[in-house]
């Protein structure tokens, strides 16, 4: 200890710490230089300190104007100012013996207020009930406090909380006190200047991503409410997580902001900072950008996975090398973890096996199977008793194996879906007049009307087109022929076009009537359908608006491939005809009637 005693370092400045440059014992600094050769207990003196006092080498302290601080010529206790900068600088030094540099220490001095005031709360409490007896010499009569300065106390008070520097710098990162003392004490047996330097590359991973808005907490939500399997432990972890975030104010939101999610991040699996940057995180982070995951985009994935850090390249290459066996791409794998990290998962690999064979018992085609997995992989989170449920239903319609791999295809979701709310849309049909084979036919061809809330949509539906003058015995051909009319944004997309009509010439009754006899006329676009088509018919064919009131069919076909040709050849041989009576025959026909021909020629019947 005597040759440590007399060892000099440099001491920082920090504006404002003292108002002289007293000579300060540097033998009362002196701190053991590594955690590993001092337990979590360590206590340097017999009496907390004996073996300080035992020389006298002094050395000049760092001075600053007296006009630093508003300070009073009172002793530093008595002023709070003065007190905090002087406890700032003790900590400062405290941490720049355990290889911290300078401008760092200051920084965490600086951003650790609460540490700081509980070290300074400890030397008053002391000072006030003249409790320094106890940390004398051995052997002595005369208190520390006679003998130490005010920063030289808070310098030992820290040394006597054990924790080697490691709750300041936790503070400074913005865990609060408590969470910062839990932490240091799980990491105990960590360098300080490792540790900084692990949470800095942690950092910059996390705050090196934006734009996620609140996707992330909508995606933590999604897995809280569609996992029915019995969760593995990493599983059980993020919910957990998820569920500590969702009781704070906030909610689950907290996501989206860097510096709030990393500080959660931390404080529920403070395990990740005894991992190795270089040999575990950095491989990590290498393979991940190997199959096209940018590094900005990879906070998404710790944050909706935690436990996935913990995983080496080596397993994590496995479990997606798991999707690849069912004919999943590694590429498409890699879109799927941004937003669902927790399919890498052992219960859901697991899963992922059960479910496809599920469906290769009901005869689903293996490409709907994988779009389906693909599009919504929520359902590897769904137990195949709950998936049967619903293919029964699915199946008392009529919609089974390739019919039903088509509406999987195209809205997995559906299969999540209550089967109270899946029965109401059936009911809700029925109630229509149609019979549930022809819900099954609706369904198939639009899935996602089984999805939607029959009050908030449907029903407000209906009543949209009966308001735009289609008659209640209509309504059913309507949505027969086109039910993506109850999944369409009136005010987005109906309405526009039916504007758009209006100015065009057509009134409220010839749209409402075109609707009626065809209804998938409100499903084509302004500008790549309705306008193009009108305006060769007004301007080029010569003929009146009103004629696509009595064949609105006429926006179903293609204008390149049919209605060109088409009117090309009836121009050449000077024939008028109507729209139904050119474009309702199909090529032969139209050769046979328009041409003289009894063979078949070119005339193409694409529609758009």
């Amino acid at each position: 200890m005597a040759a440590m005693a007399s060892f000099f370092f440099p001491i920082p400045t920090i504006n404002g710490c003292t108002k002289s440059s007293p000579l300060i014992p540097l033998h009362r600094f002196i701190l053991p230089q590594s955690p590993s050769f001092f337990p979590l207990n360590f206590r340097p003196f017999s009496s907390r300190f004996h073996s300080f006092l035992a020389s006298s080498h002094f050395v000049p302290f760092a001075s600053t104007s007296s006009d630093a601080l508003p300070f009073s010529d009172g002793p530093p206790e008595k002023d709070p100012l003065h007190s905090l900068a002087e406890a700032r600088l003790a900590v400062s030094e405290y941490l720049q013996r355990f290889g911290v540099s300078e401008d760092e220490s200051v920084s965490i001095a600086s951003n650790s207020p609460r540490f700081l005031k509980m070290l300074v709360d400890g030397v008053r409490e002391l000072d006030e009930t003249s409790m320094w007896i106890s940390w004398s010499k051995e052997g002595e009569e005369q208190p520390l406090a006679d003998d130490f300065g005010f920063k030289e106390k808070v310098a030992l008070m820290a040394m006597e909380k054990g924790d080697y520097g490691k709750v300041a710098f936790l503070e400074s990162v913005g865990m609060n006190l408590s969470s910062a003392m839990n932490v240091a004490r799980y990491l105990s047996g960590e360098m300080l200047p490792s540790l900084i330097y692990k949470v800095k590359y942690m950092k910059e991973l996390f705050s090196s991503g934006s734009g996620d808005g609140k996707l992330l907490g909508k995606c933590a939500r999604r897995m809280m409410t569609n996992l029915s399997i019995p969760p593995d432990d990493d599983v059980q972890q993020t919910l957990s997580f998820f569920e500590k975030i969702e009781a704070r104010r906030g909610g689950l939101d907290m996501l989206s902001s860097n510096e709030e999610s990393f500080r959660l991040l931390l404080e529920s699996f403070p395990r990740m900072l005894l991992l190795s940057v270089e040999s575990h995180v950095k491989p990590m982070v290498e393979f991940l950008e190997n199959i096209d995951i940018p590094k900005e985009r990879m906070r998404s994935i710790f944050l909706l996975f935690p436990p996935v850090i913990f995983f080496n390249a080596e397993v994590l290459k496995s479990r997606i090398l798991a999707f690849e066996e069912v004919g999943i791409e590694v590429t498409v794998v890699g879109k799927l973890l941004l937003k669902y990290p927790w399919i890498t998962a052992n219960c859901i690999q697991g899963n992922l096996k059960q479910i496809v064979s599920f469906f290769e018992l009901e005869k689903v085609p293996n490409a709907s199977i994988i779009n389906a997995i693909s599009s919504w992989p929520l359902i590897l989170g769904s137990s195949t008793s709950k998936l049967q449920l619903m293919v029964d239903r699915f199946g008392g319609l009529g919609v089974r194996s390739k019919k039903l791999g088509q509406v999987i295809a195209t809205s997995p979701q559906i299969l999540l879906q209550k089967p109270q709310e899946f029965l109401q849309v059936i009911s809700f049909f029925e109630e229509i007049g149609f019979d549930k084979e022809s819900v099954g036919r609706i369904i198939t061809r639009c899935p996602e009307v089984s999805a939607t809330s029959v009050e908030k949509t449907l029903k407000r539906k209906l009543e949209f087109l009966i308001s735009i003058g289609i008659s209640k015995t209509h309504l059913p051909r309507a949505i027969r022929k086109y039910p993506e009319l109850l999944v369409s944004d009136p005010d987005k997309t109906l309405l526009p076009r039916i504007r758009y009509l209006r100015q065009r010439g057509l009134s409220e009754r010839d749209i409402a009537f075109m609707v009626g006899r065809f209804s998938p006329l409100l499903g084509y676009t302004i500008e790549e359908v309705l306008r193009p088509k009108l305006d060769f018919l007004v301007n080029i064919m010569e003929k009146p608006i009103k004629e696509v009131v009595d064949y609105p069919r006429y926006f179903s076909y293609s204008l390149e491939k049919k209605i060109i040709p088409r009117f090309r050849v009836l121009k050449a041989m000077n024939v008028e005809c109507s729209l139904k009576d050119m474009l309702g025959k199909n090529d032969e026909e139209f050769a046979v009637e328009f041409m003289g021909y009894k063979g078949t020629k070119h005339l193409s019947s694409s529609p758009t």
